[in-house]
């Protein structure tokens, strides 16, 4: 699905200049420089993604609610877009290639649902919020994109038959990375998670190799809570 995009800003267009000013002062400035990343931002239309009410807020250095009402309990409760540094980040750490069969935990809008779908061969995305199950399908197709698959369900919880993948997304934070989901990775595959608890979360890639699982943690950053995935006992002694 690789094409030639251009990342110039159209100074006649504020949306286009908007894009662009996300992706060059922003993005890049985080440390996001393969080219083709940068490319696919320009031409998927991030502002068709987000709800109406929060069009304004599209390509801004925030986490965009998804729901009417509560902005701010809507962030907390995770029923919002990560920032953008964030999502282009993970997605050129993950290298997705051609082939690869992508699971992401936590469809929300569908947007990097349908960066994924751009780099991969297919992608199988899990949402708990009927609400939002339906928002990302609707915006997929809106946007054309149909080697990605929206499914309403618990990734915390519910059975995922479709593995192994060769990539995993989590796309929200959790206090560890589960066993269950590290066992869906294909030899070579890549779970990208973020993962601790505020104030300290650090992006965290582990690859495996046969079965050993290696992991690498270059990048801090806060997200809210994936619901239902374990915290740790808040007890000391």
């Amino acid at each position: 699905m690789n094409m030639p995009l251009n990342t110039s800003a159209n100074t006649s267009d504020p949306i286009a200049q908007a894009r662009y000013n996300m992706i060059e002062q922003q993005i890049r400035p985080w440390n996001v420089l393969d080219l083709d990343i940068l490319e696919l931002l320009a031409v998927v239309r991030r502002e068709d993604f987000v709800p109406a009410a929060y069009r304004s807020m599209a390509f801004m250095d925030i986490e965009v609610p998804l729901v009417a009402g509560d902005a701010e309990e809507a962030v907390r409760l995770g029923q919002s877009m990560l920032q953008p540094r964030v999502e282009a980040r993970m997605l050129q750490d993950l290298k997705v290639q051609p082939t690869d069969r992508v699971l992401e935990i936590g469809a929300g809008s569908g947007y990097m649902a349908a960066l994924l779908a751009h780099r991969a061969e297919r992608v199988v995305s899990l949402e708990i919020n009927p609400e939002l199950a339906s928002m990302a399908r609707e915006n997929l197709r809106n946007a054309g994109i149909q080697n990605a698959d929206v499914r309403q369900g618990d990734g915390a919880r519910d059975a995922i038959p479709d593995g192994p993948f060769d990539v995993i997304v989590l796309s929200g934070s959790v206090a560890e990375v589960p066993a269950s989901l590290l066992a869906l990775l294909r030899e070579g595959g890549r779970l990208g998670a973020i993962v601790g608890s505020e104030p300290v979360m650090r992006f965290t890639l582990t690859r495996r190799t046969g079965s050993r699982f290696e992991t690498t943690a270059p990048w801090d950053t806060i997200a809210p809570r994936l619901v239902h995935f374990p915290e740790p006992s808040g007890f000391t002694f």
